[in-house]
């Protein structure tokens, strides 16, 4: 989503868009390791020195529910967040937390003829293998 369309949302939806929003906004979709509020919180304290980790948590659970991130809760209670809105497998090392995206072809079909078996029109998925990455093997 381009800025433009985001502050359109924004608008359209009754929130501001703020510097500090659309700073949060761009650093998460510019990665690819799925954030923690406080990793993103880390990343843009010095160049924005009046943010606080609220702001962060309160303007990721705004995108989420403007549906343009995924939260990733973990059973270890870590919350990540995912900017790929896309169906995609999460591959997540069971040893380092690290997390991927897994896209292709095969698993956009094998989706299809899930829910065309089960009869649904499901809002959203998330699917995680856990696995140990080549760095913790």
């Amino acid at each position: 989503m381009h800025v433009q369309e985001l502050l359109a949302l924004f608008r359209k939806n009754g929130y501001k868009a703020t510097t500090q929003r659309l700073a949060i906004y761009n650093f998460i979709i510019s990665r690819k390791d799925h954030p923690s509020a406080d990793q993103i919180y880390q990343a843009l304290k010095n160049g924005y020195p009046t943010i606080s980790l609220g702001t962060v948590y309160k303007t990721l659970d705004l995108l989420e529910r403007l549906g343009i991130i995924q939260k990733l809760g973990f059973n270890e209670g870590s919350i990540r967040f995912d900017p790929d809105m896309e169906l995609h497998i999460n591959m997540v090392c069971s040893k380092c937390g690290k997390i991927s995206d897994y896209k292709t072809e095969n698993v956009k079909k094998l989706w299809s003829a899930i829910i065309s078996d089960m009869g649904i029109k499901p809002k959203g998925q998330r699917i995680d293998i856990y696995y140990e990455c080549n760095d913790c093997k």
